[in-house]
């Protein structure tokens, strides 16, 4: 991409909208505002609108403890911050959290330009506010549209992040969202409607590393930003307390000891606590759901969360020692910079299947999502606790919050370079060039297993910009792709009014949801059903011509499906030359008659495959004895969204990045 231009480009005032389905009005307000005013905006925030109203308007009991200042477009919790300059932020040097992670830090869309939009109070968010927000975003232009934020799947219809995006959809913007962090269950991915990107978290090879070293002589390696300039602690008496929770609702003496316990995520405030009771150290032990992920958290003491394998070691010393000590050793992560494995899923990203329609895979990629440094704002603890002193100018977050700014920004590259693509031939080209091997030339891992990751938990693979570039073939789909695709669930003329003003959409075509052009194939078997043959068609995007194509089909388990793709060769002569191919998938397995969910899975691939490029889409095939209904509950969605990644401390919130050609705008969702 060249610079983009020196330009401020104010976004036009907004009035109070009216939503085309009649849902509750909600006032977009900019610049002048508590704790914010223009003078604020720069050549990298060039406006700022918040959106409250519908919160307010639902007499919710957190509004009568909120300040004005919170009715402002400023981000008050840091959450928004970082997720824009993770995805668009300018380069810094120096930049660091307490001397951890030192070094240059930068966006992935260095030039881009940043207006925010804020929707969300105190972790919730009211539909109205949402959609408002949305529909502004939609209004002012932008190209790219990105929220890490998550509810509980409805179906589409009645899904306010849904509905939103494919209004944005419609307009030509890309939109891509967290894929929640609600790991390692199956079911749990949220935000699956095919028009949006969804994505999973993974790790980064860079460690915050502290050795635990047992009297014994042992050494088990854990993770931790505690800073002092102390490297090496001496050795004091453990003692476990089983899981840390329980130590509120029980009496210890912590005087002099490090206190050990088991968590199902690392909290600053037992810490505080612990020390505040003189313990002077702690060792947070994994939960089984949380496996080997290592999140690092700034400790106000000695502190290590250890994993639950490690954790299991730790705990037999104890058990089996009369006086059992321990003493911390901290490395500078510098020296662990490059030498981690990695990618790695992270335990705590959220599964498919796809709870409202299996036949779409969920997530669709992976992107860095742990122990992720970037911008923080100073008027609130990087730990957000209001018992932690402490400020700093960036910090060190995890979560699908923190990948999602990153497939944000690779797509506003991707626009930089392609502005005539659309945004399911964006997502195509993420999909089909994403890595399955780690930096080792391994499988990428599950964190809470060890085992190789599934595509039921990275889709196609950790993203590769630059490998997305030129793709080479696309799977594309437009509006009516969309609408053939919701009809096939099924959906009444008044639901689907929610997602276009037109009489009777559905009288003009239907299609099954497994024949929708994604870029991945999801196949499920039900009941009799042995045989099942899909339609899709690719759109060529190279430029060396003319190219021939041959299929290669990974099948690692031809025992219980085969899979048969024609025709085996495509030739491409022409740029945006479109061909078609069946793909049949014929069951072998016939079902153990299970009571309940899923009795078979298989997983493989179908890469086209030339001389220049590798176009691969995953496969999952499954056998479902009693499955989830396609669209899901009709139940009546709450009308205030609360964060669905309740896994991890943080707080989830949302942003948008807009793309003008070479002229980047990101707008940013924050919660407050």
């Amino acid at each position: 991409m060249t610079d983009a231009k020196e330009v401020r480009t104010p976004l036009p005032t907004s009035g109070s909208l009216t939503l085309s389905d009649g849902s509750p009005r909600s006032n977009a307000t900019e610049y002048d505002a508590p704790n914010f005013n223009s003078s604020l905006c720069n050549k990298k925030l060039i406006g700022a609108k918040f959106f409250t109203t519908g919160f307010k308007n639902l007499h919710h009991p957190t509004v009568k403890q909120l300040s004005s200042s919170y009715h402002s477009p400023r981000d008050g919790d840091g959450h928004g911050t970082h997720t824009a300059s993770t995805a668009a932020g300018s380069s810094v040097k120096h930049a660091n959290l307490f001397g951890f992670a030192d070094g240059t830090a930068r966006g992935v869309a260095t030039n881009a330009r940043i207006a925010t939009y804020k929707a969300c109070v105190k972790n919730q968010c009211a539909n109205s506010d949402m959609l408002a927000a949305m529909e502004s975003a939609i209004q002012d232009g932008v190209h790219v549209l990105s929220l890490s934020l998550g509810a509980a799947e409805y179906p589409y219809h009645q899904n306010f992040i849904a509905r939103g995006g494919f209004a944005a959809m419609q307009s030509g913007i890309f939109v891509t969202c967290a894929a929640g962090n609600s790991g390692p269950d199956s079911y749990s991915v949220t935000n699956t409607a095919p028009w949006l990107t969804t994505v999973g978290a993974g790790s980064i090879d860079r460690a915050f590393r502290v050795d635990v070293l047992l009297g014994d002589g042992e050494t088990y390696v854990g993770s931790s930003l505690y800073h002092s300039s102390a490297i090496d602690t001496y050795a004091s008496p453990l003692l476990y307390i089983g899981q840390c929770d329980t130590f509120y609702r029980t009496s210890y003496d912590l005087m002099g000891k490090i206190v050990v316990c088991t968590v199902n995520f690392p909290s600053f405030e037992f810490v505080q606590v612990v020390k505040e009771a003189g313990g002077v150290g702690t060792i947070l032990i994994n939960s089984v759901n949380l496996g080997e992920t290592l999140l690092a958290i700034s400790f106000p003491l000695p502190a290590a969360t250890v994993d639950v394998n490690e954790g299991a070691m730790i705990l037999t010393y104890i058990s089996n020692t009369k006086n059992p000590t321990a003493s911390f050793k901290f490395e500078k992560d510098e020296a662990s910079l490059g030498k981690e494995r990695a990618p790695i899923l992270a335990s705590f990203s959220s599964r498919g299947p796809n709870p409202l329609v299996p036949e779409i895979l969920k997530p669709d990629v992976i992107a860095p999502g742990l122990n992720i440094l970037a911008a923080f704002i100073p008027d609130v603890a990087p730990s957000e606790s209001p018992n932690d002193p402490r400020r700093a100018k960036f910090n060190i977050l995890s979560g699908t919050s923190m990948a999602c700014p990153h497939v944000a920004g690779a797509a506003a590259l991707l626009l930089g370079a392609h502005p005539s693509w659309s945004p399911a031939a964006i997502r195509s080209a993420m999909m089909t060039t994403a890595d399955t091997i780690d930096n080792r030339g391994l499988p990428i891992l599950n964190h809470d297993n060890t085992q190789p990751a599934t595509a039921l938990g990275i889709g196609a693979g950790h993203i590769n910009p630059e490998r997305a570039r030129d793709p080479g073939l696309v799977y594309d789909a437009d509006v009516s792709d969309y609408i053939a695709f919701l009809c096939g669930l099924s959906y009444t003329a008044d639901q689907m009014k929610v997602f276009l003003a037109i009489p009777n959409p559905c009288s003009r075509s239907s299609i099954l949801p497994a024949n929708l052009n994604y870029p991945s194939f999801s196949v499920v078997f039900r009941r009799d059903n042995k045989l099942q043959e899909l339609t899709r068609t690719v759109t060529c995007v190279g430029k060396l011509l003319p190219e021939v194509y041959r299929v290669n089909i990974v099948n690692p388990a031809s025992e219980k499906v085969t899979i048969t793709v024609e025709p085996e060769t495509l030739t491409f002569s022409n740029v945006s030359e479109k061909q078609s191919y069946k793909i049949k998938f014929e069951a072998i397995f016939t079902g153990e008659d299970s009571s309940s969910g899923i009795e078979e899975l298989v997983f493989g691939s179908m890469p086209w495959v030339s001389k220049t490029h590798v176009v691969r889409s995953p496969i999952v095939v499954m056998w479902i004895t009693n499955p989830v209904e396609s669209g899901g509950s009709e139940a009546e969605p709450p009308q205030v969204f609360k964060n669905a990644g309740a896994i991890l401390w943080h707080k989830l919130s949302w942003f948008l990045v807009n793309v003008l050609w070479f002229l980047v705008t990101s707008v940013v969702f924050s919660l407050v």
